[in-house]
């Protein structure tokens, strides 16, 4: 702002115009007025000069009639008193200063006139002559003279006078331009801007910053006018950022709301429903949905499985192994809509959370959203809140399985127990007894059907007793492993004992995908085939190999050994028998025969009981986005 454009400065200088106006009006008036000092005194006694001319001359001409001394000394007085009054003070400093001025030299021509000829002509005249005409006419001269002094001092004096009330009449229009000046700068540079910026204070009152002041000019005003725009513009933004900061955290909580509710609401049917993807899929979607996030993965860890094992996602293109239900199409979305998921490979970012108890870890919770998305608190916490109920929910479930399982194996116990001290005795029992038949040597006719009816029961009762055997030795097996994979590792190892040979094991079977009595028949067709390898095969290696091909579950087992004999499985091989009624009772399929590569293989395929709404061939059928 630079010093003349200043408000103040301005204001300032019409305050300091005025008053040099009055000061030099004053000032003027003042130098005027002393200058007319005594000019009336002056004009006064010049006008006496032409009246004590006319005097003397009339006192001459008394001299004519009265020559006496008295009236002798009379007339020196008058013209003593009449020199006083001609360089009276008064008169000659109402004279100008400088000698050249007319007024001046009228004044020395007025006192010459006098000295040289109008008073020693008087002072001369003889009493008793009489008043000539010369000394007239120079008399009247020597008035006109005066008259005319008298004259240029009252022009003088009436100049000065007129000069007075011009420079009054200057000063008063020119304070008059000065006044009307600052009222119309203060108008248009003070009140309307004051008025603007009022009325866009009273704007702003009312949350409208949309009124500018954009004042010209680099005064004060101007740079408040700047500054209010500025503030104007600073809160509007502010405003804004404020308004949209609260109608988002308005929004927020409005989801956050929604999603408790949706939390609160879905939490019965996560608990109720004893399948977790049916339960989660539904919920997590829509947490999405509220959110705008996803995919949600769930992997739980499972003591069977060295990785976690995925048991819910929310978007996926091919139907995941643990689907129960194909008619379900919740989680499956087309390869379009998969692209354009926030995933590494689209500028996605993953938040992993932990699905604990308290000293115990069970799985992890993974959520995608966009990179540039980031997860608000109230939306972590949510998922924290979503992780916590999963925790529950899962570990309720465990220990539900765990209560079910060890009521089962204490079942088997009691059973095996039963089994070993009723069924087991008595098949020993009659296998004694068979032995002592055998041992009579019976003659007659009737000895080959004899001797063949005994063959065929002993035989019944030799794998009758091996089958329990078995039966009991899977019982006692189950009781102390916790599930399939464990159990056919340690079977695995017994048989590699017995064969002084290799048994290899590839388990490849998710968790929790069978049931206890599914593991159990799956376990037994499992050893009777190794069984029938140690007894049969002359193998030199046997291979297990259990895995998922969703929705089935196949077991093989196959020997490097002789193979089959050309005529086939011999029709009373009773372990081949119950391996098929295993099989049958599964819903599966059992089959023996000899591999290309040599030796036997034994096959079971068969569709868990929780997959058996899932055909063999799942259709390729794309879920809507929020289909449940």
């Amino acid at each position: 702002m630079t010093s003349r454009n200043s408000l103040v400065n301005r204001i300032a200088t019409a305050v300091s115009a005025v008053v040099l106006t009055a000061i030099v009006s004053m000032g003027v008036t003042l130098g005027v007025s002393q200058s007319i000092a005594g000019n009336a005194t002056a004009i006064n006694l010049a006008g006496t000069l032409r009246m004590g001319a006319y005097q003397l001359l009339a006192q001459v001409a008394r001299l004519q009639d009265q020559n006496t001394a008295d009236a002798r000394q009379v007339l020196n007085q008058m013209i003593s008193r009449y020199d006083q009054r001609l360089v009276h003070a008064d008169i000659i400093q109402s004279l100008p200063l400088t000698t050249d001025h007319p007024l001046a030299q009228r004044y020395r021509d007025v006192v010459n006139q006098w000295n040289s000829s109008v008073g020693p002509m008087l002072a001369q005249h003889r009493p008793g002559d009489s008043l000539t005409g010369s000394m007239i006419n120079t008399t009247q001269s020597y008035v006109d003279n005066v008259d005319v002094l008298v004259s240029m001092l009252e022009n003088r004096t009436e100049a000065r006078i007129s000069l007075l009330h011009l420079m009054q009449v200057i000063s008063l229009v020119f304070a008059i331009l000065i006044v009307l000046a600052l009222f119309l700068d203060l108008k248009n540079r003070v009140l309307r801007p004051l008025r603007k910026l009022v009325s866009i204070a009273e704007s702003v009152s009312k949350q409208d910053f949309s009124r500018k002041a954009e004042l010209g000019g680099s005064d004060e005003l101007a740079q408040l006018g700047s500054a209010f725009d500025q503030m104007t513009s600073e809160l509007a933004l502010t405003y804004y950022e404020l308004e949209s900061k609260v109608q988002a955290k308005t929004e927020e909580l409005e989801k956050s709301h929604a999603a408790l509710e949706l939390l609160h609401s879905s939490s019965r049917t996560l608990f109720a429903n004893h399948n977790l993807c049916d339960g989660a899929v539904p919920m997590l979607q829509q947490l999405e949905q509220m959110l705008g996030i996803g995919p949600i993965n769930l992997y739980l860890h499972d003591k069977a499985s060295a990785e976690p094992v995925q048991a819910v996602t929310t978007a996926t293109t091919v139907r995941p192994f643990y689907c129960h239900d194909h008619s379900c199409n919740a989680c499956l979305v087309t390869e379009e809509e998969h692209e354009e998921l926030p995933l590494p490979g689209n500028d996605g970012r993953r938040l992993l959370l932990p699905i604990r108890t308290p000293g115990q870890l069970l799985g992890t919770l993974e959520v995608w959203y966009p990179a540039s998305q980031d997860l608000s608190r109230t939306a972590r916490r949510l998922l924290e809140t979503l992780s916590d109920q999963l925790a529950t929910a899962i570990f309720l479930e465990r220990q539900i399985t765990e209560e079910q399982q060890r009521t089962l194996i204490e079942e088997r116990t009691v059973i095996a127990r039963e089994l070993h001290d009723s069924l087991a005795q008595s098949l020993s029992y009659l296998k004694i007894q068979v032995t002592r038949l055998r041992r009579m040597n019976m003659d007659g006719p009737q000895k080959t059907g004899y001797d063949a009816v005994l063959d065929e029961l002993s035989t019944g009762l030799s794998s009758a007793y091996r089958q329990l055997r078995e039966l009991l030795a899977t019982f006692r097996l189950k009781l102390d492993t916790p599930d399939l994979g464990a159990a056919l590792r340690q079977t695995v190892h017994e048989f590699s004992g017995r064969m002084a040979k290799p048994v290899n094991l590839a388990y490849k079977l998710p968790a929790q995908t069978l049931s206890p009595n599914e593991e159990i028949h799956t376990l037994q067709v499992v050893r009777e085939a190794l069984a029938n390898a140690v007894k049969h095969s002359k193998a030199e290696a046997v291979w297990v190999n259990v895995s998922f091909e969703s929705p089935q579950v196949k077991a093989k087992i196959r020997d490097n050994g002789c193979g089959l004999p050309d005529s086939g499985q011999p029709e009373s091989h009773y372990g081949m028998i119950i391996m098929q009624e295993r099989a049958r009772s599964l819903g599966g399929q059992l089959t023996v025969t000899n591999h290309p590569l040599g030796g036997v293989e034994v096959s079971l395929r068969f569709i868990p009981h929780a997959r058996n709404q899932i055909p063999v061939k799942p259709a390729n059928i794309p879920r809507i986005a929020d289909s449940n």
